[in-house]
């Protein structure tokens, strides 16, 4: 924990508040359009409402932890003495990171057994991947930080080869209507995924206060890239397979 201007902390203090902003407003849009959806989607627009449920109550938590980690003094905020809990995120990310590739499957349905066999693998490396990277966040060692970030960077390249390459295969057997939009989904999820090793790495390459607000504000963009803009995408896949099934759903 180090001190930190006026602006830097108001800076992370004010994209935290926009995140639990977009989360809610996200949960209760996956709320009120899933019956919009036909039944065989369905899961995948409820798991969406669930994630950006999780997400913002974590983000409330994170926001109170923030705050509660420095007071102001002569212009400046300083540590208070309560150390920001950088565990909140983890936890958030061990519960909604598996949620997003049920998201996924659910919305391109794969069939039963290839489905159950791809969930395991990811969510397998989405817990490794996540596990490995805790230790090296909260350290302050470079070499802990690095040596951790290296061994949860070897299930995360797992992962976006299975999202990228391996659901690419999946294209063949999707709609007509709906390969332009799990193509820029497969786009959006490399892309949004890139943030977070990248972000993990600023405190490290950055220090000082510029680096501790890169974080959390890489992170944060990040979360809602992946989780309010994916979820957004899942939804209009599953309501465009919807209407080419010919169940259109007016309620």
């Amino acid at each position: 924990m180090m001190d930190l201007t006026h602006g830097e902390y108001g800076l992370v203090y004010n994209v935290f508040s926009f995140v639990i902003a977009a989360m809610g407003a996200a949960f209760f849009f996956f709320i009120l359009s899933r019956d919009l959806v036909s039944k065989k989607y369905r899961l995948a627009v409820n798991v969406s409402a669930i994630v950006t449920l999780v997400a913002c109550y974590h983000y409330f938590r994170i926001f109170n932890s923030w705050e509660g980690a420095y007071g102001i003094q002569n212009g400046f905020y300083k540590p208070s003495g309560t150390p920001f809990n950088d565990a909140y995120r983890y936890v958030d990310w061990l519960l909604t990171v598996p949620l997003l590739m049920v998201e996924l499957i659910a919305v391109l349905g794969l069939p039963w057994d290839r489905a159950k066999n791809l969930f395991i693998k990811l969510a397998g490396a989405a817990f490794a991947m996540i596990l490995l990277g805790y230790p090296g966040e909260i350290s302050r060692d470079s070499a802990t930080r690095m040596t951790f970030f290296i061994l949860s960077m070897i299930p995360f390249i797992y992962i976006m080869y299975v999202l990228y390459f391996r659901l690419g295969d999946s294209l063949v057997d999707q709609p007509q209507s709906v390969k332009s939009y799990v193509s820029f989904l497969r786009n959006l999820t490399l892309v949004a995924w890139s943030f977070y090793p990248i972000a993990y790495l600023l405190d490290q390459f950055l220090g000082s206060s510029t680096g501790v607000v890169a974080v959390q504000v890489g992170y944060s963009i990040a979360d809602v890239v992946a989780k309010c803009g994916y979820g957004l995408i899942i939804y209009w896949i599953a309501r465009v397979k919807t209407e080419s099934d010919g169940q259109i759903v007016i309620n």
